[in-house]
């Protein structure tokens, strides 16, 4: 690493750092006054394309197209992008950096009661049918062993709190979004809660909750969760991409795939699937723009 490369380095560490930091402190433990027969363990899910179908910032993003947060040119991306990873199964580094680029700027001015409202509502309209039956049973194995379930997720740690307890689950950590008095400044609390700051979040809750990782669990489909699925006992490749699969393989993790047809041409279904995606966005616009007209 050369001297410029450092404090660049360094940089990410600690955006990574606080993402966690915030991301475990602002974990909703749903349960909490019910005691855990086995404290020290504990299982830890991602949710896109791990616990969901597609992604999560996805449904949240054309749930508030749909009430006008913002216009369809950006929603054309963000399904492009969608459909890319539905049919790829992989995260493109660049469409995270323009994530984080963007995360969350459209819901400034907005408070956080109304994105918590509205999320509950997208959640049902948008995101209860896409749960993967699997998962979902394997989150309840671990809730019937008396151990506790948190969702560790890029998506808003709001939608995230939604999903964990719709699913009955402890509770979730996420993005954290800034807020001044309960309304969004639209800038993120450290970074996105991807990769690394993931495990810092995990290490950061298990020291709060004096968790054993040894003795935890971890689930996600993306080689980018390897720090998160490296550090505890029990790691398990879900829905994964071609990378994870072979490292599952290669140190015998166990997988578990709930997709069909996943080793259909997938290059035509690319094409198919964004053509869709932003066939789909367009016409929303385009009936958005005559409601206006009305």
């Amino acid at each position: 690493m050369t001297p410029s490369e450092r404090p660049r380095r360094l940089n990410l560490q600690q955006r990574s750092a606080l993402a966690g930091e915030a991301a475990a402190a602002a974990a909703e433990v749903e349960n909490a006054l019910m005691l855990p027969s086995d404290p020290s363990a504990a299982a830890f899910f991602d949710v896109d394309n791990t616990v969901m179908q597609g992604a999560s910032i996805f449904h949240l993003a054309r749930g508030l197209h749909r009430r006008k947060f913002f216009t369809t040119r950006e929603i054309a991306g963000a399904a492009w992008k969608q459909a890319y990873f539905r049919v790829v199964g992989v995260e493109d580094p660049t469409h995270i950096a323009d994530t984080r680029a963007s995360a969350l700027s459209f819901i400034a001015g907005h408070t956080t009661v109304e994105l918590e409202e509205l999320g509950e509502a997208i959640f049902d309209e948008a995101m209860a049918h896409r749960i993967w039956p699997g998962t979902r049973a394997l989150a309840q194995l671990h809730l019937d062993e008396g151990q506790r379930v948190w969702l560790v997720t890029a998506a808003p740690i709001e939608i995230a709190s939604i999903i964990a307890r719709r699913l009955g689950l402890t509770g979730a950590m996420g993005t954290v979004s800034e807020h001044v008095d309960g309304v969004y400044t639209g800038r993120l609390v450290g970074d996105m809660l991807h990769g690394p700051a993931k495990a810092e979040a995990i290490r950061a809750l298990a020291a709060r909750e004096g968790l054993d990782l040894a003795r935890c669990s971890a689930y996600s489909d993306s080689f980018n969760d390897l720090p998160m699925l490296s550090m505890v006992g029990d790691a398990c490749a879900v829905n994964p991409d071609a990378r994870l699969r072979a490292h599952a393989k290669a140190n015998g993790w166990r997988i578990r795939d709930y997709r069909t047809g996943r080793k259909a041409a997938r290059a035509g279904l690319v094409a198919a699937a964004v053509a869709g995606a932003v066939s789909g966005a367009v016409a929303v616009g385009v009936s958005v723009r005559g409601r206006e007209r009305s």
